[in-house]
C-alpha cells in the first residue's frame, strides 16, 4: 500500500489545500493529512478545531484521513508508514522554502520522497493567512473555503 503524509498548520483549511488532498488521492492508496500541532505559529485554531473542520470535509474520501501530530515529520512518516510526502505548491515563490524543507527531510530520512503538487488554478493565489486576514474585516471567504470553515471563523472577534 502507497501511503502518503500531507502535513500542514491547515489554520484553516482552504478549498485548495482539499484540491491537493484530493489529487494525492488519486496517487496513492492512502492519504494521511497531518494537522501540525505549531504553538510558535500562534494559529487562530486550536489543533482540535483545526482537525475538525478537516475530518468533515474529507468524509466522503475513503481514502483521505487526517490526525494531529507534532515533532519532526520524518518521525510522523516513520508513524503512519508514509514513503511519501506530499506538498502544494501554488507559485514559485513557495519553491525555495519547500525544496529546503525537503532536502532537510531527505537527510533526515532518505526513504520519504517529498512530492510537489499544484492545486487547481483558482485556488493558487490562496494561503490560510490571507483567507484569516479577509476574514478579520468582514471579506467574503466563501469561495475559498469550505461552508464549515466560513462558519468557525465568524465567531473570532478579532
Amino acid at each position: 500500500m502507497k501511503i502518503c503524509i500531507y502535513p500542514g498548520t491547515f489554520d484553516p483549511v482552504t478549498n485548495g489545500h482539499l484540491d491537493v488532498a484530493g489529487r494525492a488521492a488519486r496517487i496513492f492508496d492512502k492519504v494521511v493529512i497531518g494537522v501540525a500541532r505549531n504553538e510558535d505559529k500562534s494559529p487562530l485554531l486550536s489543533a482540535e478545531e483545526r482537525l475538525q473542520l478537516i475530518d468533515e470535509n474529507i468524509a466522503d474520501h475513503s481514502n483521505i484521513s487526517a490526525m494531529i501530530f507534532e515533532g519532526l515529520l520524518v518521525d510522523f512518516a516513520r508513524e503512519t508508514k508514509a514513503t511519501a510526502v506530499v506538498r502544494g505548491l501554488r507559485a514559485v515563490s513557495d519553491f525555495e522554502f519547500e525544496f529546503q524543507m525537503a532536502l532537510m527531510n531527505r537527510h533526515l530520512n532518505g526513504k520519504v520522497e517529498t512530492i510537489f503538487l499544484m492545486p487547481h488554478q483558482s485556488y493558487t493565489f490562496t494561503s490560510s493567512s490571507l483567507i484569516r486576514q479577509v476574514s478579520k474585516f468582514g471579506g467574503d471567504i466563501a469561495d475559498f473555503v469550505p461552508p464549515n470553515v466560513v462558519e468557525a471563523l465568524k465567531r473570532f472577534e478579532y
